[in-house]
């Protein structure tokens, strides 16, 4: 006769939150015993309050909301809820989708630590949070242009930032390359040109 396999506490949780959350729920998927519920947008803030107070899972602490940036796709983003609970000794993750322009619900109200992590993701990917106390930017400078983290946001950015001697403060302005962009191969610290150096021939050898 063969060994069934124990199911775990997090399969046997997953399916606890399957029946509760209902079509609220979009997919649910164990991989690398970790446990990842993809829920409707709208429901983020029911979903996220019944995952801390329903007595089977008790996810008291966010430890982290980050954004990914999928730009081929038509909602853009995925926000990503990193939730642990210290009864059960268990962690999920909870990802919805969104676009450029659809705002999600603030988490705020259910755990405040969600105040500065929607911030980043405001900051660094420009999603949207509505009824959130203070959306502003919070690692980039006053008047950063565009959202570093995006898949598009051009890797030297548009401004560069020195100190000006003549006018004894920081100036901003627009980004100037020496050259372009090269690729190396690391086999020459040449390579480009149309001539061999003596002992280059050694490198292919």
């Amino acid at each position: 006769m063969q060994d069934v396999p124990a199911i775990t506490p997090l399969e046997a949780l997953g399916e606890t939150i399957v029946a509760a959350l209902g079509d609220r729920l979009i997919e649910h998927r164990h991989a690398y015993g970790e446990l990842t519920l993809v829920v409707e947008r709208d429901a983020i803030i029911e979903v996220l309050t019944w995952l801390r107070d329903d007595p089977a899972c008790l996810f008291v602490n966010l430890t982290d909301i980050c954004g990914v940036d999928y730009p081929s796709r038509e909602e853009r983003f995925e926000v990503v809820y990193h939730l642990l609970s210290p009864r059960k000794n268990l962690r999920i993750r909870v990802k919805l989708a969104t676009d450029e322009e659809t705002p999600v619900a603030s988490a705020t109200a259910v755990f405040p630590a969600a105040d500065w992590y929607e911030r980043e993701a405001y900051d660094l990917y420009g999603i949207l949070f509505s009824g959130h106390p203070d959306l502003r930017r919070i690692l980039t400078d006053y008047g950063f242009d565009g959202h570093p983290l995006r898949k598009d946001f051009p890797l030297t950015g548009f401004v560069e930032v020195r100190y000006d001697e003549e006018r004894k403060r920081v100036v901003y302005e627009p980004v100037t390359l020496a050259q372009e962009f090269r690729n190396f191969d690391y086999l020459s610290p040449w390579e480009g040109t149309d001539y061999v150096l003596p002992g280059d021939e050694k490198a292919k050898g």
